[in-house]
């Protein structure tokens, strides 16, 4: 089992949030398994063509998500903690309930903003 990664040179995206993306997905997935070892970073960038400092950046977002984990000199693994993410965002939500209430807002203030940014980072909600 192998990390499948292609890099679309002509999309918005950057580089290193392409890896961080489907490095993510998979272990979200479960194409990655928790435990499985990563590619070093050295290694991954050959084998993508992308700069190591790239793959390092992307390397250290997922580590700060809780995704993957580095054991120093025994490689980098995907992080055993599956709900990992889901924490992170409860956390992340938290943080900005408290905000708004802070700034006024109030509930449907606050809510329109989450709302606001959740389409602009998924796009369009369906139609209901």
């Amino acid at each position: 089992m192998s990390v499948k990664i292609s890099i679309e040179p002509r999309s918005a995206e950057a580089p290193y949030e392409q890896v961080r993306a489907q490095i993510a997905g998979q272990a979200r997935n479960g194409t990655l398994p928790a435990g499985h070892r990563l590619p070093t970073v050295r290694a991954l960038a050959a084998e993508l063509g992308l700069a190591v400092n790239t793959v390092a950046k992307a390397y250290r977002a997922l580590e700060e998500d809780g995704v993957i984990e580095t054991r120093g000199r025994h490689g980098t693994f995907v992080a055993a903690a599956g709900d990992a993410a889901q924490r992170e965002a409860a956390l992340a939500a938290q943080d900005f309930a408290r905000r708004a209430r802070r700034l006024g807002l109030d509930r449907e203030q606050a809510l329109a903003a989450a709302r606001d940014a959740l389409r602009a980072a998924y796009g369009a909600e369906p139609e209901g």
